[in-house]
């Protein structure tokens, strides 16, 4: 069914966190509402995991361990996003878009519907465990580096021979390696810059998880996806993705390469993002954002005292891309990345899934507009260059009976 766009003056996003994000007994205040302990142990089921136990009782050490932390984020996660709508469907009226860091892309793909919450699980299991054996191979791990020249940081990083796996704008580089790596980038730490041990037990995103992309690849080949319902923006590149195949092959990829969190905060400012929610387990990316997103109302949505302020911003914001179901059945392609736009399809042309229908230029480079549907070009909804916008519609197309 195609759906109509209706801009407003607020635009929310709806943001998941990833690995390390945890706490001892973050769990437990959420258990007193109705039905988060049933549905917790449900997902926990699907995970093979005591997620409850683990989100109450366990200690650091325990959920520190990649096998427990990310079902549990992503579990959590998902359950605690019941509580900000009556029912689940609202939300893709009101949220203008969504986004994950690192494993909060499972999260935030799941509840973009592109992968059912038990597929989540699964995936999200099998990723932690197979993240975990790669991290069992070789010592490794993390340190965020905040602060200093960011030419001097990327200096000091590939002097001793770590990579910078997480880009999280505000000043902040996660450097990524050996042991040994990070502990001689502890002793010559860039001028003006704190480096700081996180509590994760690999090097995320690099090269040395790529046993457990390999691993990814074979499941994911077995699993049924749908195009989002919302706008999902990548921290891969900050792109909005649209077609369901893609996000679960970036969800893979991504295990072994840098997460770019702070390409996704540009394109939040980009779409005029006015208000930005952070799902449990918060905190980190609510603090991001106010540094990086100057006069974005942000939340971390850590208890369920805070639900009131949930509630009071998605009423407040959360009316930037009401869709409205019309009658004909059609479909649109939206744009990627903020840029101008050059159309490449005539109206009436037959467009296969896939086909490149326009390209959007930005200040770094050239985007191909790919057509996550089947169809024929109904009509251009932009100009040869028009300047576009994150997520905004391009090109409406009509379904046909030999492209469904």
């Amino acid at each position: 069914m195609g759906r109509s766009y209706r801009q407003s003056e607020g635009v929310l996003v709806i943001v998941a966190p990833g690995q390390g994000s945890q706490t001892p007994g973050f769990l437990a205040p959420w258990l007193d509402l109705p039905g988060f302990r049933d549905r917790m142990e449900w997902l926990g089921v699907v995970a093979g995991l005591d997620l409850v136990g683990h989100g109450t009782t366990s200690d650091a050490d325990t959920i520190r361990d990649t096998a427990v932390a990310q079902p549990l984020i992503v579990g959590s996660g998902l359950v605690s996003l019941l509580s900000l709508f009556a029912h689940p469907a609202d939300g893709f009226r009101v949220v203008g878009a969504g986004a994950g860091h690192s494993v909060g892309e499972i999260t935030a793909a799941a509840a973009a519907g592109v992968l059912s919450a038990e597929q989540a699980m699964v995936l999200v299991r099998e990723r932690g465990r197979g993240m975990a054996e790669a991290s069992a191979a070789t010592p490794t791990g993390m340190n965020a580096v905040v602060g200093g020249d960011p030419e001097e940081v990327a200096a000091a990083l590939e002097r001793h021979g770590l990579t910078p796996a997480n880009m999280n704008g505000a000043g902040q580089v996660v450097a990524a390696g050996t042991l040994e790596q990070l502990e001689a980038l502890r002793s010559d730490a860039p001028a003006r810059a704190r480096v700081i041990p996180l509590q994760v037990a690999g090097a995320f995103h690099t090269h040395h998880m790529q046993p457990a992309v390999d691993r990814l690849t074979r499941y994911a080949r077995a699993i049924s996806t749908h195009d989002p319902r919302l706008p999902l923006v990548s921290n891969v590149d900050g792109t909005v993705v649209q077609d369901g195949r893609e996000v679960l092959a970036r969800l893979v990829s991504q295990v072994s390469s840098p997460v770019r969190w702070d390409l996704t905060m540009e394109t939040f400012a980009d779409m005029g993002v006015t208000g930005l929610i952070e799902i449990p387990p918060a905190g980190t990316l609510a603090g991001l954002a106010k540094r990086a997103l100057k006069g974005v109302e942000t939340l971390a949505l850590k208890t369920p005292d805070d639900l009131e302020a949930a509630h009071r911003m998605i009423r407040e914001h959360g009316a930037a891309t009401e869709l409205a179901p019309i009658e004909a059945s059609w479909m649109v392609v939206v744009s990627p990345v903020k840029g101008t736009v050059q159309p490449s399809v005539p109206v009436g042309e037959a467009v296969t899934h896939g086909a490149p229908v326009a390209t959007v230029t930005t200040l770094r480079a050239e985007h191909a507009v790919v057509s996550p549907h089947g169809g024929r070009a109904v009509e251009w909804l932009v100009e040869p260059g028009d300047p576009v916008s994150p997520g905004q519609p391009l090109l409406r197309l009509y379904p046909e009976e030999d492209s469904l």
